[in-house]
């Protein structure tokens, strides 16, 4: 008996042992892949948004997005839409926080006023798309629990769990390029009933500045819809030396006008 019961003990501290282990390797590609990216400052992007219905009608809109690096907290972007008529001004200003839930805004040029985002209304879809308003948010390591589950050559597949209770998502699966300074090739999003809801899938990377990847091409696809959003960048430009006053609500509505 004796024996049965040292040999459950070490089964039950192998086990632990294993758990911690695979928390402590997730949490570690996460700062890698974060750490790889520290030191852009700001970036000015045009993208083209195609969304794609379940029937596989499409419609075009284009975007122009900034973004300006933080140390001491998450990022701050801008993104505005400048067309099709129907969309043209609307923009949208994040706050990311490492801690607590991101302030959003919304700047609507039919009624020229800017409209808070509600951290409940966080996993609604962005502007019709695939995209969720928390997907908008930069990446941040507190974000999330972490958990390794796999390495598939040179690609690492880690379970990120929101900290947020409001978010949309009880899980993310995210798969990182550990030759590629960890960039993230593909992310899996579970809902609230932990089924699979969309997937969204990184290509045509580019190296800037000798450090930084970017994916110029980010495609969205919603499993239990059958939509889909995909995302195409052009003419990075990490020279524009923006700064806090170009991320106020005022630079929002100015943007958006």
């Amino acid at each position: 008996m004796k024996k049965l019961i040292i040999a459950g003990i070490a089964l039950l501290s192998i086990t632990s042992l294993t758990a911690q282990n695979a928390e402590e390797r997730g949490l570690q590609i996460a700062k890698a892949a974060d750490k790889a990216d520290q030191g852009f400052n700001s970036s000015i992007v045009n993208l083209k948004m195609t969304l794609k219905n379940k029937n596989g009608q499409t419609s075009e809109r284009l975007l122009v997005t900034r973004t300006l690096e933080q140390t001491t907290d998450g990022d701050k972007s801008l993104i505005v839409f400048n067309s099709p008529k129907d969309v043209k001004g609307t923009s949208t200003l994040t706050f990311t926080h490492k801690v607590g839930s991101d302030d959003q805004w919304l700047f609507l040029p039919s009624i020229k006023r800017v409209k808070r985002i509600s951290s409940n209304n966080k996993s609604g879809p962005f502007v019709g798309s695939e995209f969720a308003y928390e997907d908008l948010s930069s990446q941040e390591i507190e974000k999330y629990s972490y958990k390794f589950l796999e390495e598939k050559g040179n690609l690492l597949i880690v379970e990120q769990d929101p900290v947020d209770p409001k978010s949309g998502y009880t899980r993310r699966i995210v798969t990182y390029n550990k030759d590629k300074k960890y960039r993230i090739e593909k992310v899996e999003f579970y809902d609230r009933k932990n089924a699979l809801l969309k997937t969204l899938k990184y290509s045509e990377y580019k190296l800037y500045k000798g450090k930084f990847w970017r994916a110029l091409s980010m495609n969205m696809v919603n499993h239990q819809s059958n939509k889909e959003t995909l995302l195409k960048f052009s003419d990075y430009n990490f020279k524009a030396d923006l700064s806090d006053e170009d991320f106020t609500q005022v630079a929002l509505k100015r943007a958006g006008q």
